[in-house]
């Protein structure tokens, strides 16, 4: 059994705070027996515009919120899914939304940058154009640990079904899915889509969101979860701030994968 814990935050535009609350959580986490910790999408800024963004920049394996996280991992000594934040691109003309994974000694083993850039308009005038100031990632992410094969998506790669495939042919096990859903989308579609992504690749999911109003007047939908193989959800947390804690069996995973194996059934895009 592996122990996780997905981290439910109403993030500020204030880095300092954020990071406070960050830390707080993650050692709630650590007493709570977790091995693997999920952030949110932004859990260290939510910011009002792209200049804020900017000022908060890291560029990869420097800065400060990096070293936040490489610390609480080897601190806490579990596994660290950062949720996200925001590393110059290779033309530094642009910004990556990149969740990076660290190992309990402090290490980054993976990263992951956001391939789904949420360019929509909404209902009640609610407008998003994340690829005016993020680049588009292009990598499938899966990180082999001690507690499973872990598969990386953000928030709007939910919607994307052929993501989850391909992280499937990497023998994915577990997908890790920081998130910021807003409450007008998440409202009508999170759960579905979530439990949709589980039971469609007999896998587990871990959904961390933000939730709730935010200083920048953005609303979020949270209702953070954790869902089993058989689209079952273990445990959530739907509004606030908080901790969603769940075991995960990964040999009840290969059970079912056995008994019902529809992952080995699939005739198109094999």
């Amino acid at each position: 059994m592996t122990r996780v814990a997905a981290v439910q935050m109403t993030s500020s535009t204030e880095v300092k705070d954020n990071l406070a609350v960050t830390e707080a959580l993650l050692a709630q986490a650590h007493v709570a027996g977790a091995e693997v910790v999920l952030l949110p999408e932004n859990f260290a800024l939510m910011s009002a515009d792209d200049n804020e963004r900017w000022q908060v920049r890291e560029t990869l394996g420097q800065g400060p919120i990096q070293e936040f996280l490489a610390n609480m991992a080897r601190r806490y000594e579990f596994w660290l899914v950062g949720g996200t934040l925001s590393l110059l691109d290779g033309n530094q003309e642009k910004l990556c939304s990149s969740c990076l994974v660290y190992d309990p000694k402090g290490d980054r083993r993976a990263r992951y940058d956001k391939i789904h850039l949420f360019d929509v308009e909404l209902d009640g005038g609610e407008s998003y154009r994340e690829s005016e100031y993020y680049a588009a990632g292009e990598d499938i992410v899966v990180v082999d640990t001690p507690h499973g094969r872990l598969g990386i998506a953000v928030c709007y790669d939910l919607r994307f079904p052929e993501l989850f495939r391909s992280m499937l042919d990497k023998q994915v096990e577990v997908f890790m899915i920081p998130a910021a859903f807003t409450a007008y989308t998440g409202r009508a579609h999170w759960e579905v889509l979530v439990r949709a992504r589980a039971i469609e690749n007999t896998a587990f999911v871990v959904a961390a969101g933000q939730s709730g109003r935010h200083a920048n007047g953005r609303c979020t939908h949270g209702d953070s979860m954790v869902v089993d193989p058989w689209g079952n959800i273990l445990n959530r947390r739907q509004v606030g701030e908080g901790l969603v804690v769940a075991d995960l069996d990964l040999g009840e995973l290969k059970s079912i994968r056995k008994k019902l194996p529809s992952v080995h059934h699939r005739k198109i895009g094999c």
